[in-house]
């Protein structure tokens, strides 16, 4: 015969699980949390701990059947649902300072110079490598990830557990918020670019003036140490921008967690 007291130690990890699955789906996607280089077992700690308020506020409740039905696993697929819907809000405001880096990179002609990203493992340009470290700097000097946690908990209220489908309108919205935040990176990188682009066409006229300097051996050095110094300059100005395309995906991810 099994103890009272582990039927009861059961149903509540159960629920502890449960509660866990929207908070751990969003890290698995949001900036900083997300990175491959964050231990698994702590984004279940902190998914849980961001769970807990949820089960405060009674807003967590097992399906009748359990989560092993059809009713259940539907509420597990909704919980995903939302927290990757949030989490991936809060990562495309990152995607303007790496889509920055990348056509300053371009320019400079340094597209070939990647590293590999500590977030996503995947390889980067070194200029936006760069842009995206300004970027996770300015997200936890703004308490970014503070925010990120209250907005997960918060989302309980509008999109209980179990029924967190998000509408076609918040889906369309999350998808036209892409392509805006593409558009931010571009407007970002178009002070450096267009002055690289400049520089090019000088190196090309020196080019024709005198055809035996050979542009590989002046004109790549020369678009490099023009692009550091730019780079040096409008810096300031992009980290402003770069704020406030995250603070565009945090909107959004309100947006998304409140229905």
């Amino acid at each position: 015969m099994i103890p009272a007291g582990l039927i009861q130690f059961e149903a509540s990890l159960w629920l502890w699980i449960f509660a866990a699955i929207r908070p751990g789906a969003a890290f698995l996607v949001a900036p900083l949390f997300g990175a491959p280089s964050v231990p698994m077992q702590l984004r279940l700690v902190v998914a849980m701990a961001l769970g807990m308020p949820a089960l405060a506020a009674g807003n967590v409740a097992l399906p009748p059947d359990g989560l092993m039905s059809l009713t259940g696993v539907l509420a597990i697929a909704g919980e995903a649902t939302a927290g990757l819907a949030i989490g991936l809000a809060t990562q495309i405001g990152f995607a303007a300072a790496l889509s920055a880096g990348e056509t300053i990179s371009n320019a400079m002609g340094l597209g070939f110079a990647a590293m590999a990203d500590p977030m996503s493992g995947a390889p980067n340009p070194a200029i936006g490598q760069f842009l995206s470290m300004v970027a996770l700097f300015i997200f936890l000097g703004a308490g970014g990830h503070l925010a990120l946690a209250s907005i997960i908990a918060e989302s309980y209220v509008a999109l209980p557990a179990g029924k967190a489908w998000l509408g076609h309108d918040a889906v369309g919205s999350l998808v036209d918020f892409g392509g805006v935040i593409l558009a931010a990176g571009i407007v970002i990188a178009m002070p450096v670019a267009f002055a690289l682009v400049l520089v090019q066409i000088g190196m090309g006229v020196l080019t024709r003036s005198a055809p035996a300097m050979n542009l590989f051996a002046v004109g790549m050095p020369a678009a490099s140490l023009a692009g550091i110094l730019l780079l040096a300059m409008a810096l300031p100005a992009m980290a402003g921008s770069i704020e406030l395309a995250i603070t565009d995906g945090l909107d959004m991810a309100r947006t998304l967690a409140g229905g």
